[in-house]
């Protein structure tokens, strides 16, 4: 029982750490390959809870699925090794019971689960009267209600310790990362819960290992808690996931490359500085709102020469012809082609709304 409520301190003092650092391997394949890669992790002394796949939801049959329960026995010998919390996906109740019976002492919850209210609920239920820290990663679809869903039944199940995974999301067309990033939904999953616990897991969004640190810098750059990257001692003969997965050592330079930000510094003058900027910031805003609400009246006023004259409200030629021209446009002023696609696409269907009501009324 000592030691139990031991590590319990551990873990209370690793969640509370900033940065929090997460590894381990995407699989646990052998004891001697969950041993080794967590004595190596250890061994760097710069890695604060150590993971490992027990079991593995895959998109079809045949995959390998995960070792199950024989492998949470090498788990935690690799923790009384090395003194490291561990940390393992559940997806059922039954897997709950068993990841704390093996003294697991951290349980996420995955995207494949997350995506599911049912299978979300069934954990939650297992999870009622257990003490236990459990981290939610984002569904696989980009859907935060889901997301917000997820910690919701858990936190009604009486966990108290919940934080938030980033892994990405699946996207139709996206090509650059194994699961994209959509910032923009994980920076309003971090305005609705500012003071959970929020981790970046750079290995998933990626899918490649030469992309890892440029994912990483950014989740740091945007004030992300921590980090949780797989690590394997031999990535490329890992039986799944290989090709995200980097060695401890290389883990090692991977964080020692990385500019570790700071929220805030006790300096006036850097306030007062940041002050003025951010009122001229809002200076703009507003006149931006003002020209946006300009553009809006006369747009209404389009939509009733249209009403009039029996004209349809989407004019195809009309708007390639503004896309065309904010992109030369856009590009000159060093506007990314990717933010005045996002800008007037909001800008058209508001238009679009607008007169669809003059055409209506």
């Amino acid at each position: 029982m000592e030691v139990t409520q031991t590590m319990k301190e551990i873990v209370q003092q690793k969640w509370t750490k900033r940065p929090l650092i997460i590894s381990g391997p995407c699989s646990a394949e052998t004891e001697e390959q969950v041993v080794e890669t967590i004595q190596r992790i250890a061994a760097t002394g710069k890695v604060d809870m150590v993971r490992a796949g027990i079991w593995k939801p895959r998109t079809r049959p045949g995959s390998f699925e995960g070792i199950g329960v024989k492998g949470l026995p090498w788990l935690l010998r690799a923790k009384k090794l090395t003194g490291l919390p561990t940390m393992v996906e559940v997806a059922t109740g039954r897997q709950v019971d068993d990841a704390i019976n093996f003294e697991v002492d951290v349980l996420w919850i995955g995207a494949r689960t997350t995506v599911n209210p049912f299978s979300v609920q069934e954990v939650a239920d297992a999870l009622r009267g257990k003490d236990v820290p459990v981290l939610i990663k984002n569904p696989i679809n980009p859907d935060i209600e889901l997301w917000t869903g997820a910690v919701e039944r858990v936190a009604k199940a009486g966990i108290t310790q919940i934080g938030l995974i980033h892994r990405g999301f699946s996207s139709y067309g996206n090509t650059e990362y194994r699961n994209a990033p959509m910032w923009h939904l994980a920076i309003e999953m971090k305005r609705r819960y500012p003071e959970m616990l929020f981790i970046n897991d750079p290995s998933h969004i990626c899918g490649r290992r030469d992309i890892l640190h440029e994912v990483a810098q950014k989740a740091i750059d945007l004030d992300y808690d921590g980090l949780m990257i797989e690590s394997h001692i031999d990535p490329d003969n890992a039986w799944s996931d290989a090709k995200q997965q980097v060695t401890p050592e290389k883990l090692a330079e991977l964080l020692d490359s990385i500019i570790w930000r700071r929220e805030d510094i006790n300096s006036e003058e850097y306030h007062a500085a940041l002050e003025k900027l951010r009122q001229q910031i809002n200076h703009l805003d507003d006149e931006l709102m003002q020209i946006v609400s300009q553009r809006m009246k006369i747009a209404e006023k389009i939509g009733e020469y249209k009403k009039n004259n029996n004209i349809t409200i989407l004019q195809t030629n009309r708007w390639n012809e503004i896309l065309q021209r904010a992109f030369q446009k856009g590009e000159a002023l060093g506007l990314s082609k990717e933010f005045i696609t996002k800008y007037f696409d909001a800008m058209h269907m508001e238009s679009i709304n607008h007169q669809n009501k003059i055409m209506n009324s």
